[in-house]
Parts: C-alpha cells; sequence; structure tokens
C-alpha cells in the first residue's frame, strides 16, 4: 500500500503538526508544521522540510544554521492528524541553540531551565 498524503488530516489552514524526534536517542526535538507538499519534499529529499507560519514559506531544517534534520522515518497517529518525523539531527534543534525546544520544565509551580545553549 502506497503513502497518500492527501489521506492526513490537515486543520484549515492546511497544515499539521509533525514531531520531530531524534531516532537514536528518542529525544523529543520540536514541535513544527507541515502541508502536503513539504510532506512530498521531505519524502523525496530525505532533509525534513516544514512550513513556517510566520514567514509563510518552506523551511528546510538546517538549510541556514547548519542544524540538518535527516529523515529517517516519516509516522503518522492513529487519527491520521499529526506526524512523528524520526530524525538524524546534527547539531541543536531548537533556534535558542538548545538541543531541544523542550527544555523548561514547571517543577513545585516554578519555572526551571533544564538546558542551556551548547
Amino acid at each position: 500500500m502506497s503513502f497518500d498524503p492527501a489521506k492526513l488530516t490537515f486543520n484549515d489552514a492546511g497544515l499539521i503538526p509533525a514531531i520531530a524526534q531524534d531516532a537514536q536517542s528518542g529525544d523529543v526535538l520540536m514541535l513544527a508544521w507541515m502541508n502536503a507538499q513539504s510532506i512530498a519534499q521531505t519524502l523525496s529529499s530525505g532533509r525534513v522540510t516544514y512550513w513556517s507560519r510566520s514567514r509563510q514559506a518552506f523551511w528546510i531544517k538546517g538549510e541556514t544554521s547548519g542544524h540538518v534534520q535527516e529523515l529517517v522515518e516519516l509516522r503518522f497517529d492513529c487519527d491520521q492528524d499529526c506526524l512523528l518525523v524520526l530524525v538524524n539531527q546534527t547539531g541543536p534543534a531548537c533556534h535558542t541553540g538548545r538541543r531541544n525546544c523542550f527544555y523548561r520544565a514547571v517543577r513545585d509551580g516554578e519555572i526551571v531551565e533544564l538546558s542551556k545553549p551548547e
């Protein structure tokens, strides 16, 4: 059975959330958005391509920073409304220079910073 991105459930803007996870460590790196074209581009190139909502343009992860995400596997959930993108990450995934975007936690009602920029 071949994969058809049109069978995924996109929001009203034509987007679907994509969670990037390090294929080796299992660490959740970031959340971004994809559309049907960025999914197709990711699958054909092997370089993860997102849709930037703020710039209204395609965003090939690492194109300017060098912090590339190489696609290992693309998965989707049971409702077909969320993607899990397993990647080999080069450098930090977060624009703040941290390994991942989830570097803060709430502990005992206080915000705790879990990591510093690399």
